[in-house]
C-alpha cells in the first residue's frame, strides 16, 4: 500500500507494509519467540520501556472487550499500537472470538511502517509464549501432570508452547461442557499428549503440579492449592475477571507479575488487593529472567504468575515478524 500527500510543495511518499495473517503464520516458525519475549520482559523490568495504561472498551450485550495496548522501548526504531478484541459469543455464530491488528510506526518520525493484520493471532501467540517463559522459571522440577483450565484458543496454545519447556505429556483439562472437552481432547492428542477431561476442578488441583488458567471467568475457579504447585493465570486481563480466590493468592510463597504497575489495576493481584488483602511477595517476571530475583528455589513452594499482558510483548513480536518479512 502506498500513501502520498503534499505539504509545502514537497511530495512525500509513505510506503506502509500490510502483512496478512497467512504471511504472519509463515514467518512465526522461523522465530525464537522465547528469546524475544524474555528480552522484552527484561527491558520492561529495567525501566527501558514506556507503556501507558491499557485503553479499554467493555461491552455487555453481546459480551466483549477491546484492549488497546501501546508503547515503545527507549532508543529503539519503532513504537507499536495494538488493538485486540474478544467477543465471546462469536463462537455461537461461527465467528472467531478474537480479532485485531498491530500498527507499527517509526519512532524517530512517527511515520507508519506496517499494519500487521493478524486477527488477534499475534496476541494469542505472544500470550502463549509468555506462559512458556513463566513455566521455564517457576515450574516445579518434576511435573507429573499439567492442568489446563479452559478449552478455548489459549488453552490449546499454552499447551503447545509448553511442549519444548516442560517434559510432561499428561494433561488434565477442565471445561464447562462435555462437547468442548471432547473437541479439545481430539485436537490435542495429535500433539502427543495424554488428555484427561473433567468438569470437576478438584481433579486439576489434586493431580497437577503446573496449572494454567485461561478463561474469561468473572468469579474464582480455583479456591485452594496444594504445596509444590505453580499456577500461571492469564485469563484475568480486565477489572471484572478473576480465576483465583484471594485464599489461593495468600497461600503463594512467591507471586510474579508481568507488570507490577499494571497488576494494581487488573488481574489476580488486583482482585486480591481489592478484597482488602496485603501482598508483599510480588516480583516481576523480567527480574527473574535477568537473575536479579529468584524464581522457584523450593520444590514445595506455591508460586503464582499473574500475566495481564504487557505492550512490550506486542513490540517484540511485531519487530521479530517485520525483520523476517
Amino acid at each position: 500500500m502506498r500513501w502520498q500527500y503534499k505539504q509545502r510543495r514537497i511530495e512525500v511518499n509513505i510506503v506502509v507494509e500490510v502483512v496478512n495473517l497467512d504471511q504472519i503464520k509463515s514467518i512465526l516458525p522461523k522465530l525464537d519467540l522465547i528469546k524475544e519475549i524474555e528480552a522484552g520482559f527484561v527491558a520492561y523490568s529495567e525501566g527501558r520501556v514506556v507503556v501507558p495504561p491499557v485503553g479499554e472498551l467493555s461491552f455487555e450485550s453481546p459480551p466483549g472487550d477491546v484492549h488497546i495496548k501501546y508503547g515503545y522501548i527507549k532508543n529503539d526504531d519503532i513504537y507499536v499500537i495494538k488493538i485486540a478484541s474478544g467477543f465471546y459469543a462469536n463462537k455461537d455464530i461461527d465467528l472467531p472470538t478474537g480479532n485485531g491488528m498491530m500498527l507499527v510506526f517509526k519512532q524517530s518520525t512517527g511515520q507508519p511502517i506496517a499494519i500487521l493484520y493478524d486477527e488477534c493471532y499475534l496476541t494469542d501467540i505472544r500470550t502463549a509464549v509468555a506462559g512458556a517463559v513463566t513455566a521455564k522459571y517457576l515450574s516445579p522440577r518434576n511435573v507429573k501432570n499439567i492442568g489446563i483450565v479452559g478449552t478455548g484458543v489459549q488453552a490449546r496454545l499454552q499447551l503447545r508452547y509448553l511442549k519444548d519447556i516442560i517434559d510432561c505429556h499428561n494433561v488434565v483439562v477442565w471445561g464447562r461442557s462435555q462437547q468442548a472437552l471432547l473437541s479439545y481432547k481430539e485436537e490435542m492428542v495429535v500433539h502427543g499428549y495424554q488428555i484427561t477431561t473433567t468438569m470437576n476442578m478438584n481433579d486439576v488441583i489434586d493431580r497437577c503440579q503446573l496449572i494454567v488458567t485461561c478463561t474469561p471467568s468473572e468469579s474464582s475457579l480455583i479456591n485452594t492449592v496444594r504445596p509444590g504447585t505453580h499456577i500461571t493465570a492469564i485469563g484475568s486481563d480486565t477489572v471484572n475477571k478473576r480465576e483465583l480466590s484471594s485464599d489461593v493468592m495468600l497461600r503463594a510463597d512467591l507471586i510474579v507479575a508481568d507488570s507490577k504497575a499494571q497488576s494494581q489495576m487488573r488481574g489476580e493481584i488486583y482482585q486480591a488487593l481489592k478484597d482488602g488483602n496485603s501482598l508483599d511477595n510480588i516480583t516481576e517476571l523480567g527480574q527473574i529472567i535477568s537473575g536479579k530475583d529468584k524464581g522457584r528455589f523450593n520444590q514445595d513452594h506455591v508460586t503464582i504468575a499473574d500475566l495481564t499482558g504487557v505492550a512490550v510483548q506486542d513490540i517484540q513480536i511485531s519487530k521479530a515478524v517485520l525483520k523476517n518479512l
